[in-house]
């Protein structure tokens, strides 16, 4: 976080030369990058600081047993749920819709039921959005290419 912020005092007197609609379109081109990024972490099942997601728990499924075929976050991280905006004032990417409240479980690992009746389980703590220390530097390359 620390890194962020010193990334935000550096360019913040850079941002200021350009007018609300420049700012406003650099922001989105910002958000867009940022949420490839993230979907492509997603997609790989990674935390942002590079560690895996901790696997999901077995589930026997009135007496049948196997794997689970499907990846976790599989629809996630799709545009329709992972959106991007941006402001003259932020770039913003984060989930919408019903998923939102599956993404938060997820991602401050809370307690919540995965189905109607079933008992209160907490899940495993995955950050499905976060910044690495590659997507800091992309980003800041990518707003000093436009800048300049």
């Amino acid at each position: 976080m620390a890194d962020l912020e010193a990334l935000e005092t550096w360019l913040s007197p850079l941002l200021q030369k350009l007018d609300g609609r420049g700012r406003a379109q650099l922001a989105r081109k910002a958000a867009q990058q940022l949420r490839r990024s993230q979907q492509q972490r997603i997609r790989a099942q990674v935390n942002p600081d590079g560690s895996p997601f901790e696997a999901r728990k077995p589930r026997d499924l009135r007496g049948k047993k196997g794997r689970i075929k499907r990846r976790m976050f599989e629809r996630l991280k799709m545009a329709q749920y992972l959106k991007a905006k941006g402001t003259p004032q932020q770039a913003v990417i984060g989930f919408a819709g019903r998923v939102s409240r599956i993404a938060r479980v997820h991602q401050y690992g809370l307690k919540d039921r995965a189905e109607r009746g079933a008992p209160e389980v907490r899940y495993a703590r995955r950050e499905l959005i976060g910044l690495s220390e590659e997507e800091i530097d992309n980003l800041a390359e990518m707003i000093l290419s436009e800048l300049v």
